[in-house]
């Protein structure tokens, strides 16, 4: 299919995981995809996957210089920009304790997920405004809308994302720039054994990841493990014109986890003393 023959599209954070797995939607639909990460090696090899109608651009969404080099690049060698997707982010320390929390990450969680996300909204929007328009989709989380224990810094960044989403599709509005959310749930990447088993092997992270998918699973709607493609779907409803009337609105994609909980017995705590044992 070829429903965005013609667009141009900067995906960040997309070399690997849901990045990768929307930059892969979007080039199947004929868009042109620049791939924006700080993994060079990683980012090359996602553009040999895509073929020839993508490109690699070293970017690290924490600087707003370098996001604005990025969008005047696209700009220049494409001669627009008309769907940028804000998917770049990271997990921060797991602390189930708030007083155990000393913050030291602050900066650099709200840095890549939260900053990186206003600024690449501000850069894309400067040059969509010339272009008559387009989309852009910021990816959050539902650990941006339900709240718990655990990740302090991570859920106010995300949470965030959802609060200037809104505000950004209120002001770009007039530009004929629409501005939306998408919340992944339970997706099948390794940032979720990486966050909450920092101090672990990479064996030990993926037992406790896969532990703590069934652990979610038991409590969703939908008893099924959520998969990029589940995402990248949902992004590909935001940049076309199926989507042509919906601006500020925020999308669970999360097998319903959000709409309510079954109860369930162990919980995360139970699971990651299982893991370190």
């Amino acid at each position: 299919m070829t429903e965005l023959a013609n667009k141009v599209a900067i995906v960040t954070g997309g070399s690997a995981g849901i990045g990768f797995g929307i930059a892969q939607r979007l080039a199947s639909e004929g868009a042109r995809v620049v791939i924006a990460d700080i993994n060079e090696a990683a980012g090359h090899q996602a553009v040999a996957a895509l073929g020839a109608n993508a490109s690699f651009w070293r970017t690290d969404v924490a600087d707003q210089q370098q996001l604005r080099d990025l969008v005047d690049h696209v700009a220049a060698d494409c001669g627009r920009l008309d769907i940028m997707i804000n998917n770049a982010g990271i997990g921060g320390a797991n602390h189930p304790r708030l007083l155990d929390d000393d913050l030291s990450d602050f900066h650099q969680v709200m840095a890549i997920d939260l900053l990186g996300v206003m600024a690449g909204t501000r850069e894309a929007a400067r040059v969509m405004q010339e272009n008559g328009g387009g989309s852009i989709v910021n990816i959050s989380s539902i650990g941006g809308i339900n709240a718990s224990a655990g990740n302090w810094t991570y859920h106010v960044a995300k949470s965030s994302v959802i609060m200037f989403t809104k505000c950004a599709a209120i002001d770009l509005g007039a530009m004929n720039i629409r501005v939306n959310a998408i919340a992944p749930g339970n997706i099948e990447t390794e940032i979720l054994g990486r966050s909450m088993g920092a101090n672990l092997s990479p064996e030990k992270q993926a037992e406790l990841a896969g532990s703590l998918r069934q652990f979610i699973i038991s409590r969703q709607a939908l008893k099924r493990q959520g998969k990029v493609e589940d995402i990248a779907e949902a992004v590909l409803f935001f940049v076309t014109d199926r989507s042509r009337y919906v601006t500020g609105t925020l999308l669970p994609v999360d097998g319903g986890l959000v709409a309510g909980t079954a109860r369930s017995s162990g919980g995360v705590e139970g699971l990651r003393k299982q893991a370190q044992a």
